[in-house]
């Protein structure tokens, strides 16, 4: 039997830094708070990282709006803009935000994701999908599907060769939508010829909480073993997932359980090692792996459900950045 227990242990240099991170509480009456903590958060993290964004020159922002069932949402894309290549085309690189269902924007991942899209010469659509409570299970899933048929059908605008790529990525709740939307793509024939070839999920919630599958609930341990642990505890994963709504046993939310996992693209995972969804991730990663599915996994000892930018001078996080670009340029040499 697989022991990931020792996952949870934080290296030197994080141990001492795990009680100084928040414990945050996820309820209806606490979302404005919320909402507004993440948003001066982000602006925070942003004017930390000002100085690492590429030239102005290098790439090229446009938003669109994406016509969705009853409204619209943004999508943010970035174009590389490299010099004397007026006519190149890129790979697509489709991103889902995390926040639980229920808080983010495409504000959150805003500048680094202009950096990878320079760096690796890849056009980013950044999608801001709707939220819980207000649009609960399965709208966020509706709005990122609709999304990621928009990419394709507008790719000149993009700039883009999907031939040279076709990747979709999300962390913790966004991963979430990026894992099931393989899923539903692999089925779509409105994908025929423009197949998904690969998927990047960042500590992803694969699994309702309440959920505990008899073929692999004796590996899936880290709920009860990193129930307290900072940013993401075990009560805030059940509070979450109350708000987003979905049933335990329904693929769409629990993809873990999708009936079938065969001819998914390639995934690469970073999972945390002191995050209460470790053993989900690291389980999918196992069934992905066993349908054939090729897969890349890093794990971070120690690491809680978060924290980026926050302490960026760890070395788990720092190897988090290296291992991002990496996957990604991992999956393009896939194609």
């Amino acid at each position: 039997m697989a022991d990931w227990t020792e996952y949870s242990k934080p290296e030197d240099d994080l141990a001492p830094l795990i009680g100084k991170l928040p414990k945050m509480v996820f309820t209806l009456e606490m979302l404005p708070i919320i909402r507004s903590q993440m948003e001066q958060s982000t602006k925070m993290i942003q004017e930390a990282q000002k100085h690492l964004l590429p030239g102005e020159d290098e790439y090229r922002i446009q938003d669109y709006q994406v016509p969705v069932e009853n409204g619209e949402i943004l999508v943010r894309c970035i174009i590389p803009t490299p010099a004397g290549n007026a006519d190149k085309t890129f790979p697509l690189y489709v991103w889902y935000h995390g926040g639980g269902w229920i808080f983010g924007t495409i504000h959150m991942n805003d500048y680094q994701l202009r950096r990878l899209a320079v760096d690796l010469q890849i056009t980013v659509v950044n999608v801001d999908y709707r939220l819980a409570p207000e649009h609960p299970f399965p709208i966020p899933l509706k709005d990122s599907y609709a999304a990621l048929k928009w990419a394709v059908e507008h790719v000149s605008l993009l700039s883009v060769s999907l031939d040279k790529g076709f990747i979709v990525g999300g962390q913790s709740a966004g991963a979430n939508l990026a894992a099931v939307l393989t899923h539903w793509a692999r089925d779509d024939s409105f994908f025929d010829g423009r197949k998904l070839t690969g998927q990047l999920l960042q500590i992803p919630a694969v699994l309702h909480p309440h959920m505990k599958p008899k073929q692999y609930g004796h590996l899936i341990r880290s709920l009860e073993q990193n129930k307290d642990a900072p940013i993401l505890s075990t009560a805030s994963c059940y509070a979450l997932i109350d708000l987003y709504g979905g049933t335990p046993e329904d693929p769409d939310c629990s993809v873990l359980l999708a009936p079938s996992h065969r001819d998914l693209p390639p995934a690469v995972f970073q999972v945390a090692g002191g995050d209460p969804l470790r053993d989900s991730g690291l389980v999918y990663e196992m069934i992905l792996k066993e349908a054939g599915v090729k897969t890349k996994l890093n794990i971070y000892p120690g690491m809680p459900h978060g924290g980026f930018g926050v302490l960026p001078g760890v070395r788990v996080y720092q190897q988090w950045d290296i291992d991002y670009p990496e996957g990604l340029n991992w999956l393009l040499s896939s194609v």
